[in-house]
């Protein structure tokens, strides 16, 4: 099996080698003695020449993207921008899409990081599909590719053998899922810990400043403030569209359209971002904390908090102080 790694102008070097590296290390810690390699990698480019990374440094590659036809998976790093964020428009962009298109056709898994899901969208690879990018390109992503299904702060996601994930160091997660789908979870595992990394995909919502999506949209603006407004009340769907003055349909359609999210998902966002900010202020108890959140008790509050973040309230509390005294 092939394992290929796209190289393109001003894509991020870190990525580009990293993942190379990281997939040669694993194939080497998981191939049994005197066994043939479990996967081949190798680095591309559309002519098999070298390209600059972002930082202007030359990256040589093992080939065309012809050596690499019929590839078992396919890693797309990131890019570094200048001013304008798009793809620059070159013969070269042009060839990776049709590339990505057609070993996706032929059976290839193909894995964005960052903004390389763009390329993705190039491709046409993301219509009608469930995807994701870093946080902070989420409306661009949603405007460009109006026919992908966008999910908001979401940290890796595959649909029909389309892999995306979101931060400029997100090329580790897909490596390790590329290992997962290729050769199974216990051999991402044995990556992981080899290469001290979590095997599980770390999450963007920690990250995320509060209130971001709807800094630039005032109907999502008004509905987390009536969100945050509600303190402990009970506010259900049905309450929030009331408010608003919209009917449950209007309001289900204009949230997936803002923030990709359903009207139960951004009230959980909502209250999980409510949480998260009492968690680094105050020291009110995990109790107090779900009822201030507008969670009805505190094992829903505890699986919701989990399920953003990755990690429980008390230990997001800790990894929190940590980080401020780190500064």
């Amino acid at each position: 099996m092939d394992i290929a790694i796209l190289g393109f102008e001003s894509c991020l070097g870190l990525a580009f080698v990293g993942s190379a590296d990281m997939l040669t290390l694993s194939r080497r810690m998981l191939a049994k003695r005197n066994a043939p390699e479990l996967y081949r990698v190798m680095s591309v480019s559309h002519d098999g020449r070298p390209v600059r990374d972002g930082a202007g440094r030359l990256l040589e590659v093992d080939g065309r993207f012809e050596d690499a036809d019929g590839c078992a998976a396919i890693i797309v790093p990131g890019y570094l921008c200048d001013g304008g964020h798009a793809l620059p428009a070159t013969p070269a962009i042009g060839a990776a899409a049709a590339w990505l298109r057609r070993q996706h056709a032929l059976g290839a898994i193909v894995a964005g990081s960052c903004n390389g899901v763009f390329l993705l969208g190039e491709a046409g690879l993301l219509d009608g599909r469930r995807c994701t990018t870093t946080w902070w390109r989420h409306n661009e992503l949603k405007s460009r590719y109006p026919r992908a299904d966008a999910a908001w702060g979401a940290s890796l996601i595959e649909d029909g053998r389309v892999v995306t994930a979101g931060g400029p160091l997100s090329w580790i997660d897909l490596s390790l899922h590329v290992i997962r789908a290729l050769l199974g979870p216990e051999a991402a595992k044995k990556a992981g810990d080899f290469t001290v990394v979590d095997a599980a995909p770390s999450t963007q919502a920690i990250y995320i400043p509060p209130g971001h999506l709807s800094a630039s949209n005032p109907f999502l603006l008004e509905a987390e403030h009536i969100v945050r407004q509600a303190g402990d009340t009970q506010l259900t769907t049905i309450d929030l569209a009331r408010t608003l003055g919209v009917s449950e349909r209007t309001l289900h359609r204009r949230l997936k359209e803002a923030s990709g999210e359903t009207p139960k998902h951004f009230l959980d966002r909502v209250r999980f971002e409510t949480a998260r900010m009492l968690l680094e202020t105050t020291q009110k108890s995990v109790k107090q904390l779900a009822a201030a959140s507008g969670y009805m008790d505190e094992t829903s509050f505890r699986r919701a908090f989990r399920r953003y973040s990755g990690m429980t309230p008390g230990a997001y509390r800790s990894w929190s102080a940590a980080r401020r005294g780190a500064r």
